[in-house]
């Protein structure tokens, strides 16, 4: 049984070690060919040709926090339409309403972010 499970994986077994010798042999070139002298000008921090203003571990305001995760929500909302467009033949009427089920519940997300203002940038 051991013998069968590592025939059959046995060919990622070599992808792998065949991608960590490529890593690493592109490390070692790089370190071999590119100069490691970096100067002080390569070494400072650089913000849009000007010298950084403040610290750059600073708080940000949450509205970018909120606007990021609005975001993903409704990103994801249509990464959940592709396959349920594709399946919709297949999976007939029981897979229609409950995808209208799930758009509804977004709808009503969406209409309640909307008027506590989480889409407004003052």
């Amino acid at each position: 049984m051991f013998d069968a499970i590592l025939t059959e994986y046995l060919p990622v077994l070599i992808f792998f070690l065949i991608a960590f010798a490529i890593a690493v042999i592109a490390v070692v070139a790089s370190w071999i060919v590119a100069p490691q002298r970096p100067d002080s000008e390569k070494l400072s921090p650089y913000e849009c040709g000007f010298e950084p203003f403040d610290d750059s571990r600073g708080r940000f305001d949450v509205r970018f926090y909120l606007v990021a995760l609005l975001f993903i929500v409704f990103d994801l909302e249509v990464a959940f339409l592709f396959p349920w467009a594709v399946s919709l033949g297949d999976i007939g009427l029981f897979g229609f309403w409950s995808m209208v089920f799930f758009l509804v519940i977004l709808t009503v997300g969406f209409i309640y972010e909307w008027r506590k203002g989480a889409l407004e940038w003052e």
